[in-house]
Parts: C-alpha cells; structure tokens; sequence
C-alpha cells in the first residue's frame, strides 16, 4: 500500500456528479454562423490593427521603461484576450477533433490558419524589435522595478535576439521553412500513412491492413505468428521508403545546419535548449546520469524476457506486455478514484479544480467514429478553459489517461491564477512534470486495490513505460547528436550508416536481452521525434523531476505547497530558477540520480515480487 509519510492513505470517499460527457463549447463561440465567424475574425483584426497603428512606427519604448510597460501591458492584453485566433481558433481546432471527417470543419480550421499567420506575422516587429535592443539598453530594462512583472519574458527576449537576423530574413527563414523542411517531413508521413500490407490477423485470417495497425500488431499481440507477420511487414515498409527518408533526413538536417550557422548557433541541439528556457549544461547532465544508469533498462529487459520465457527479446518484443490486467472501470468510478487521489494530495487546490472540469463540461470521454485518437488537454488562452479530450473504454490505462490530461489541466489553471498571459506558456523542459506526477499517485490509489498477480502485471506495465520514457528517450537523443554531428562533417549519410548508428545507440541501453533484429536498424524511418531536433530529452527530463516530487511529498506531505508553488510558476522564470527558488537544485547530478533511483526501487520490488510468485 502507498504511505504518505509513513501513513496509510484513507480511503476518502469523493463523489461527482456528472451531468454530461461531451464538451460544452458554448462558452467559447455559439456556432458555426458564417456571420459570427466573420464579425469574430474583424474584431481580432481591428485590435491587432490598432496595436501595429500605435507601435510600429516607434522605438521610443526600447529606452524608456514607463513607456514599455505601457506597451507590454497592450500587448499582454491583446494576447489574453485575442491573440491570432480568439476564441475561433480553439474553438474550431475542438471541433474539428469531435469530428476529423467533417470537410466544412475542416475548411473553417485551415481558413483560420491561414488567417492566424497573418496576424502574427505583422505583429512580429514587436518582440523582434524588443530582442535587438543594445546591451545597455537590456541592463537599464532588467533592472527596472517598473518591468518586474515581466522580467523574465523580457529575458528570454534577449537571449533569442543575440540569434535573430533581421525582419526581411526571419521572414524569407520563414517562408522558406514549408519547402526546406514541412513538406519533406508531411511526405515521409503521408507515403507510410499510405502504406498497407495482407498481415495475419488476432482472428487468426489474413487481412489488409494500415501502417500504423500493422505496427500495433508488431509490438503488442501476444500471438507470435501475428507478431512475426506484422513485424516483416513492417520491415519491409520501412525499407521500401529508406531511401526516400535517407534524402529526407539529409536534407531537413541540412536546412538545420544552414539555419544554425546563420544564426550562429554552435551547438546542433542549442537551439532547443534556448526554446525550452533551459541550461545545455543541464541537459548535458541530464542526458550523461541517464545513460551511466542503462544497466537499469537492461535489467528490466533481461526480466521481462524471463518472465515471458523468452531467451531473447526481439526488437518488436520489447513492448510486449506481462500479464493480464482485464479490470475494468466504468467512466463514474474512473472520476471517483482520481478525486479521491487528488482530494488526498490537495483538497483545496487540486480537487476542487478536477470537480470543476467535470460539472463545467470540460471533457469529452467516449470514443467515437471521426473523434480523435488517444488523448490530450489544451489550454491557448488565460481567457479561455482548459479543455480535455479521452477515449475512455474502461481499462485501467484509461484511468492514469484521465489524471495524466487532468495533470496538464490543473497545471493550467495554476497558471492562469498566478501569471499574466506573456508569462502562460508549458515548456517542453518541464511540461510533463504535472501530468506524470498526477499520473503516478493515482496509480498507486489503483495498486492499493490488486492482487499480487496483478500488481505484477501493473509493475512491468509501469516499468515499462518509465524505461521507455526515461532511457529510450535519452538514447534517442544520444543518437540524435551523434547523427546531427556525423552528417555535418561528411556533408551527406547513408540510410546504412544512419541505420548503424541507430542499433547502436538503442543497443545501448536495451543490452544483450533484446536482439537487434534484422530490419530493426531502419527504424528510424519512421520515428517522428527525431525530425522534431531533440525533443526527446523533455520526456526524460519531465518523468525525472515528477520523480523527484513524489518522492518529496511522500516523504512529507507538506511539500505538495512547493509542487502547486511550481505548477502556479509558468514561464515567470527558468525552470532552474523556479527549482532553486524551492530549494532544489536541477544543475546537480544528484538530483537526476534521485528520480533514477526511484525507478531503480521499482525494478528491485518487480523482482521480488516475481521470485515471491515463482515466476523467476
């Protein structure tokens, strides 16, 4: 049973009401009426209108700091209430998410792309111009007590302005950004998206099937012969299109380079790190105490492949689920069970936020034909509510969903109550960390409720997840730098050495347990993250400090003030800034190493409980 402090948690018994399971967007926008839709877009025109009339022309708030926070104070409002899209944006993106198959949504969305681009490329010259104030100027700004609200937005301005380039040329960077780089990656996309193959099915006939069902498949049936179809099928996808991705891969790392080299950045990864307001040092630590801990992912994969009475895994195996966890929960138990965690964690902060979710109609539950896959919260606006998409059917994974999306929504709200709308943004560096921590200790309310033999299950189900997120994702991004550098000392890889030094980076941390199957080294073709330049580290880096706060708040439970103090921080200060201002310092390796051996425990008590079981 999970203690907090050393005390059994009680069982409190939180109950609420709910009255619909679809979204209520009448709180945004009334309809789809043409007319309103275009007296909306008029409105949003006319203010941003008035913002460029007034300051564009002027440079005088770029010395004068009563005169910037005149004009930050427009601007924030002009975001908080407008921005590009108004309420039409969200509005719209929700709908279009209720129901993909609907052209004339979908017309109405791509409209206000459009429209939104338009927007923010002529109010552009504001912060641009603010970015590329002198060094003298940026000191007598910083120190003004005048601009203290908006401090660190001012700072993060500046530290981006020294790798602007002019107006004209972040416009051409701009346009040429869809030929250079979109449009190759939507192709690499679209032609696997295309992809079908006659694949052994779970009904034992065989069957045409998509790529991403085909990979499904090839990851998680139990059925070997179904798995063996599906994985050579896949294989053979990936290498029909490696030779296209290899030119695909070379050349949006190319458009990097160039992009880099013109703004002067050093490092290939350095440009992520400024975006997500964090230290490279850091994540240079980060990603060396992850990597000198792969013996734990190793060990994970040499018992998952015991348990399973595999000698070895195969690359496609090392996904496969234990165990059965076929326990079932209806949507109403599901809301009582996260109530009751986080009515235990925060009664009045965090529960009486989730209750608002549900009896304001803030999200949408059930599965349907059009409605978007899996999952997500979105929050664009401090004038608009957060808004939660499920697919609930009941399994225990639908549950750790639901506080996962909850997780960001609550983080959301705590921002919004603390923080102006310049200052409301989720970065990738710890944009994870409230979601991931909601998660876990609704797992644990779960995990006071199982038998041994599904504790088992639910312990490699979540260590799983944890290595996945945590080690493969670290050496993702090892293989990231290492691809980046290689290809801008020889101008130009091959999908062979691409693929080489793929296996042998994820060798790196899976070990000898799991094969690096034939056909696994082209892989790469397909992973979507990597054509987003070192994203990876985030998951690891999110997964690892909501490690560290768990540990905190049960160890004492007092500590969950500090955690709502964080959530409530947005992008007010940098995320090392915000950690030092509650006493924890993310610079060290002792921190990370902290969050690791959380998992490291994990593993140790999976092990345990396995030899308890005769299992090993």
């Amino acid at each position: 049973m999970s203690t907090y402090g050393g005390k059994k948690m009680k069982k409190d018994k939180a109950k609420i009401k709910i009255k619909r399971t679809k979204w209520d967007l009448s709180v945004l926008f009334k309809g789809d009426d043409d007319k309103e839709i275009e007296l909306e877009k008029k409105r949003i025109e006319k203010e941003n209108k008035k913002f460029v009339k007034k300051w564009e022309k002027r440079n005088d708030y770029l010395k004068n700091p009563s005169i910037l926070k005149i004009a930050l104070d427009e601007y924030e409002l002009l975001q908080r209430k407008y921005g590009s899209s108004g309420k039409l944006g969200i509005y719209f993106f929700l709908r279009s998410s209720q129901d993909q198959g609907d052209p004339k949504i979908k017309a109405k969305l791509n409209n206000l792309i459009d429209f939104s681009s338009k927007i923010e490329n002529n109010i552009k010259f504001f912060e641009l111009n603010i970015s590329k104030a002198s060094l003298d100027i940026q000191k007598k700004l910083l120190k003004s007590n005048i601009l203290k609200e908006y401090k660190h937005y001012l700072e993060i301005l500046f530290k981006k302005g020294k790798y602007l380039l002019s107006e004209k040329e972040e416009k051409i960077i701009n346009l040429k950004s869809s030929p250079a780089y979109y449009n190759w990656v939507k192709m690499i996309d679209d032609f696997l998206s295309k992809e079908e193959r006659v694949v052994l099915s779970e009904n034992g006939k065989k069957e045409k099937k998509n790529f991403s069902e085909i990979y499904s498949l090839a990851n998680y049936s139990q059925n070997k012969k179904v798995r063996d179809s599906a994985t050579d099928a896949f294989n053979d996808i990936l290498e029909k299109n490696s030779a296209v991705a290899e030119v695909e891969i070379n050349s949006i790392f190319r458009n990097k380079k160039i992009d880099d080299e013109l703004r002067g950045f050093k490092r290939a990864e350095e440009s992520r790190h400024l975006e997500d307001d964090i230290d490279s040092k850091i994540v240079d630590t980060l990603a060396d105490v992850v990597s000198s801990n792969f013996k734990i992912s190793k060990d994970f994969y040499k018992l998952k492949a015991n348990l399973l009475g595999f000698k070895k895994l195969k690359y496609n195996e090392r996904n496969l689920g234990y165990g059965k966890i076929n326990k079932k929960y209806s949507y109403s138990n599901s809301i009582n069970l996260v109530g009751n965690s986080f009515k235990k964690l925060s009664e009045d902060v965090f529960y009486p936020i989730f209750k608002k979710f549900i009896e304001n109609n803030q999200i949408d539950v059930y599965p349907k034909k059009g409605k978007t896959d899996g999952a997500f919260c979105i929050c664009d606006s401090l004038s608009h509510p957060a808004f939660i998409l499920l697919n609930h059917t009941g399994d225990i994974k639908n549950i750790t969903t639901l506080a996962h999306e909850v997780g960001h929504g609550i983080n959301f709200e705590l921002m919004k109550r603390n923080q102006n709308s310049l200052n409301f943004d989720l970065l990738l560096s710890t944009g994870e960390v409230a979601s991931t921590f909601m998660e876990d200790f609704v797992l644990d309310r779960i995990l006071e409720e199982t038998d041994d033999e599904l504790r088992l299950a639910i312990y490699m189900e979540k260590l799983n997840s944890d290595i996945s997120t945590i080690f493969r994702q670290i050496a993702c991004y090892n293989f990231e730098k290492e691809l980046h550098q290689k290809q801008r000392e020889a101008g130009y890889l091959s999908k062979n050495e691409i693929g080489l030094l793929f296996k042998k980076h994820m060798s790196s941390y899976m070990g000898l347990s799991v094969e690096q199957s034939s056909g696994s080294q082209n892989w790469w073709v397909y992973w979507g993250h990597i054509r987003r330049f070192f994203y990876n580290y985030s998951y690891a880096n999110g997964l690892l400090i909501s490690k560290f706060l768990q540990k905190r708040v049960k160890e004492n439970p007092e500590f969950i003030s500090k955690v709502i103090k964080f959530l409530g921080a947005g992008t007010s200060q940098s995320p090392k800034d915000i950690f030092k201002g509650l006493g924890i310092d993310i610079s060290k390796e002792s921190f990370w190493q902290e969050g690791i051996g959380e998992v490291r425990s994990l593993l140790s008590e999976t092990r345990r409980l396995a030899k308890k079981l005769g299992k090993i």
